[in-house]
């Protein structure tokens, strides 16, 4: 299907790969892993003909279609969800315009008999032909279907892609891939910005796939359920072995001990002939046996053992000061979205040196609790910060916060003081950025490289509790256990929100699980909760408490029609978008609030000043009134 060989590619003099080759067959889904920097974007953009390689080729049919999943994607405005997934079936759209015109043609004409006419009859009948080959009868359906399974609702087909957030329009992108039957795949962190019901979707239709599959994925559960092959790139080599991404481990372990097995065998064989040949040169009778030594030892193949890159960050979580016993006690705490409650008097008190994990499915408000202990949005109820305490908050997007335009060492000597400004080039250093990379921009970054960057930023302020809220994200599997021994390590308090049942593991002491608007306490770490649920893993659950939550529903209902249950999850859907907007302009309103206590005169005297700020107050207030309309048509069909 798709031959790459002696492929070669380099930046700033070094190679990323250099001579590798690999063969794409039909069925084979490839998981491409390697550290964060290793070159496995740019393996998928060299796949997929948008970027060149230095050297080496890349050999196709013709007929051969590849799709591209990239991080980054850009939508043409103006189009509806529906219209831009249709976008993947441009050959079927352009007949279909061919037909209408020749359809309007014929309705304008009456000369039946000339031969024009006839040609028109003729190609009709080509094109109708045609477009039945390509499946133009059933594009619509398929394309519903797909966004259906990606987590979409009727509702949401036709308004405009710009009204959905980046993860919501990542999927519309990801649709229009799988839609266009495609010979092969190339997905660069799919799941990134999916929920739990959409990944699973996801890997049962990827399992069927009859095409070839190359995935980028940090998810080691998802690359052990799709794939059937791994291919690691590490210092500029490929390994390659046909095994899902764990069974993989456990081979290219045994395979490198072996390794060192067999060269520590060829170095004591070499040792010995070189002592005889040593032996026998001080005899001019044994010089030619000497000679015949050394002869065999020039024809010895050296043994080589895989390398590893061991290159790891190197992070290490300060405490500032020390706070008092009680770093911080929710008395009462809600927080609603007009009639939508997320959490309701929650009682909380942390104590020092806790460590605790905030569990749950999405949108039941493990962010949202996180976001209020920082301040960074409004609720009612009292929360008190204890004495001394210094926070440091990593948000789940908070390599987004991230100015692009500006290179990896103006980010951080811009969030520098006095103090640290010194240490910026050690700190990033620690945190791999090296010599010449310091340089770069940080929108060419990778999405895990980015990530690294925001955990190096965050450490140039000074804190007692480090709140994380999913840090793992883009993040490689090395990245993730040099993060998780340094947060071990940390002697602070530390609260994580995380789906990540490996990441978890020895890491936390407490576990909150957020469900139905309330929290509750488990005094133990990851493995004694998922005991007390009786589950193996956090996906488990969340599957377990949506099925209950489903034929909760059905049994309130008596037997919910189909079409009340796809309403249902279309006006959710609606839920948490408009709660993601209120939440994006509770934030501008307290910033603009902060600004105008600071230095009123001169944030006033800006341009249209008041008529922006009521603006954004007029769209806040119409939001919540939205939420109390959404909830009452969720309540009515409830």
């Amino acid at each position: 299907m798709l031959n790459v060989h002696n492929l070669s590619i380099s930046f700033g003099g070094e190679y990323l790969f250099n001579e590798i080759s690999f063969r794409l067959n039909g069925g084979d889904r490839v998981g491409l892993i390697g550290k964060n920097g290793a070159g496995k974007s740019t393996m998928l953009k060299i796949l997929s003909g948008e970027q060149e390689s230095d050297k080496g080729q890349i050999a196709k049919d013709k007929e051969v279609r590849i799709g591209f999943l990239k991080q980054d994607i850009d939508f043409e405005q103006g189009r509806t969800v529906i219209e831009e997934a249709q976008e993947a079936f441009t050959e079927i759209k352009k007949i279909e315009r061919e037909i209408d015109e020749i359809n309007h043609q014929l309705a304008e004409r009456q000369d039946y008999e000339s031969e024009s006419y006839n040609d028109l009859i003729n190609e009709l009948s080509e094109k109708t032909h045609q477009y039945e080959i390509l499946g133009g009868y059933n594009y619509q359906g398929d394309t519903e279907r797909v966004l259906q399974g990606l987590g979409f609702v009727r509702e949401d087909f036709d308004k405009p892609t710009d009204t959905f957030s980046g993860g919501w329009r990542m999927r519309i992108e990801l649709a229009k891939l799988l839609l266009q039957n495609n010979d092969i795949l190339l997905l660069d962190e799919p799941t990134n910005h999916l929920d739990i019901e959409s990944i699973i979707w996801l890997e049962n239709f990827l399992k069927s796939y009859p095409g070839a599959v190359v995935i980028v994925s940090h998810d080691k559960m998802f690359l052990d359920n799709v794939t059937n092959r791994t291919i690691e790139i590490s210092l500029g080599r490929i390994y390659d072995y046909n095994k899902p991404y764990s069974q993989y481990l456990v081979q290219r372990n045994e395979i490198r001990e072996q390794q060192l097995a067999a060269q520590k065998n060829q170095a004591k064989q070499i040792e010995q002939t070189e002592k005889l040949i040593e032996k026998f040169r001080a005899k001019a009778s044994k010089a030619s046996m000497a000679q015949s030594l050394i002869k065999k030892l020039d024809k010895i193949d050296k043994i080589e053992v895989d390398e590893d890159d061991n290159a790891v960050m190197n992070i290490k979580f300060p405490v500032s000061v020390q706070p008092g016993k009680v770093v911080l006690e929710a008395d009462k705490v809600s927080k609603a979205y007009g009639d939508k409650k997320v959490l309701e008097g929650i009682d909380l008190l942390v104590e020092r040196g806790s460590k605790i994990a905030f569990v749950g499915q999405n949108g039941q408000g493990k962010s949202t609790l996180a976001k209020i202990i920082v301040d960074e949005i409004s609720y009612q109820g009292d929360m008190k910060l204890g004495h001394n305490v210094q926070l440091g908050y990593f948000a789940q997007n908070q390599s987004e916060y991230l100015d692009g335009e500006i290179s990896i060492h103006d980010t951080m000597v811009n969030a520098a003081n006095e103090k640290n400004r010194s240490k910026v080039r050690d700190m990033l250093g620690a945190f791999l950025f090296r010599g010449d990379e310091v340089d770069k921009k940080v929108k060419v970054l990778s999405g895990g490289e980015r990530n690294r960057l925001a955990l190096c930023k965050l450490l140039l302020q000074p804190f007692n509790v480090l709140i994380m809220d999913e840090p793992t994200n883009h993040l490689d599997i090395k990245s993730k256990n040099v993060l998780k021994e340094a947060l071990k390590s940390y002697e602070g308090t530390l609260i994580l929100v995380s789906h990540d049942r490996d990441f978890l593991q020895g890491l936390t002491n407490t576990v909150y699980e957020f469900k139905n608007r309330k929290v509750k306490e488990y005094l133990g770490d990851i493995d004694f909760y998922l005991d007390q649920r009786k589950v193996e893993n956090l996906r488990e659950i969340e599957r377990k408490d949506k099925a209950i939550e489903d034929n909760s529903n059905k049994g309130n209902s008596g037997k919910q029609s189909y079409e009340d249950q796809k309403k249902l999850k279309s006006l959710n859907n609606k839920l948490s978008n408009v709660e993601a907007n209120i939440n994006k302009l509770e934030r501008e309103v307290k910033e603009i609030d902060v600004e105008l206590a600071a230095n009123y005169d001169k944030t006033i005297a800006k341009p249209n000043f008041f008529d922006n700020y009521q603006a954004k107050k007029d769209k806040l207030e119409k939001l919540m009134a939205d939420w109390e309309d959404i909830q009452l048509q969720i309540d009515q069909i409830s």
